[in-house]
């Protein structure tokens, strides 16, 4: 496989050199893998603090700044990051008002985030933690006990952060972003297998003319795979899925996001079918958002997220923020 990298030992390495060059409003530590927002601590404001395994950007770096993330640890790829590091990150990123953790439901997330949190409150740092775990394709898989945590992380990143940038507590940060996970769920496709830079080639079989629906954003199996759907079809699937676990009775946001290979042509074509199906359940939307957010590499493949929101939500999901891949109002 033909990759633009030097050496897979060094792909996130160089990637974070990269990033840190590219915006000078982060702190990026290449060595230790903590990527901060520059004007942290912020004083008389709870930090927000996740990270995952490298490859699925913008996800988390790419939404550390002012509105959203304090921090990101990224991990090898497809790889939890590991406990020094999110107790490096919370230490750098602690006013005094708390940090709050915000975890993909990922075995290795979620017990290298436990054990950094014992470690951080070891220090005299107060924190809390929320689990991410939306997606309705399966219910446990190859790396989770339960849902998987993919598309909400945004959602609940995006909105707990305007929480804290207005100055909340950490309790009340925390319960935002418990609010918005419990009222996300996602559905997510694959029309082509992920390709790691240290395996060099597929790292799961999907031949020409099946696709998979219900993936995993590390090539987890899905529910089931099929001969090729059309966009519609798939729509129909997807958010139907989504709706049979979360009959929405308030409006929603809703994230179109591509899996890394997927062009915006196609993905706004897909947000039209997306659209369509909400429009014939009596689905109200108050917010679209399309592109690649939370992906895996370079695989070909969609997911739909829906987070049902109440007014106080949505004045959140609207308030400024600027990151390197989501910025408005400011």
């Amino acid at each position: 496989m033909k990759m633009l990298i030097n050496v897979p030992e060094t792909v996130v390495a160089d990637a974070l050199r990269g990033m840190a060059a590219a915006y000078p409003d982060l702190t990026v530590d290449v060595e230790n893998r903590v990527i901060i927002r520059r004007d942290a601590p912020v004083h008389g404001q709870v930090a927000l603090v996740s990270g995952g395994g490298s490859g699925h950007e913008p996800l988390h770096g790419g939404f550390v700044g002012p509105g959203m993330l304090s921090a990101a640890c990224p991990g090898e790829v497809f790889t939890s990051p590991v406990p020094d590091q999110m107790l490096r990150a919370a230490a750098a990123v602690d006013s005094g008002a708390g940090v709050l953790f915000v975890v993909k439901n990922y075995t290795g997330d979620v017990l290298n985030f436990d054990m950094a949190a014992e470690l951080a409150e070891d220090e005299g740092i107060q924190v809390a933690k929320v689990l991410v775990n939306d997606d309705v394709a399966v219910t446990d898989s190859l790396f989770t006990a339960g849902r998987r945590g993919t598309g909400a992380t945004l959602f609940v990143e995006k909105i707990a952060g305007a929480a804290a940038a207005e100055g909340r507590p950490l309790e009340q940060v925390e319960a935002m972003a418990r609010r918005v996970n419990e009222n996300s769920r996602s559905f997510g496709v694959a029309l082509s297998a992920v390709t790691t830079p240290a395996k060099g080639s597929p790292t799961f079989d999907l031949p020409d003319g099946e696709l998979e629906l219900g993936i995993g954003i590390h090539g987890e199996p899905g529910r089931e795979r099929r001969p090729m759907m059309t966009s519609g079809e798939i729509a129909d699937f997807a958010v139907h899925a989504i709706l049979e676990d979360m009959p929405p009775h308030n409006p929603v946001l809703v994230l179109v996001n591509g899996m890394g290979a997927t062009p915006l042509l196609e993905l706004y074509g897909f947000n039209a079918e997306v659209q369509r199906v909400l429009a014939e359940r009596g689905v109200a939307v108050v917010r679209t958002l399309v592109g690649n957010y939370v992906t895996s590499l370079d695989m070909a493949g969609a997911s739909v997220t829906l987070c049902q929101v109440d007014e106080e939500m949505l004045g959140l999901w609207d308030a400024p923020v600027r990151t390197p891949a989501l910025r408005w109002g400011m």
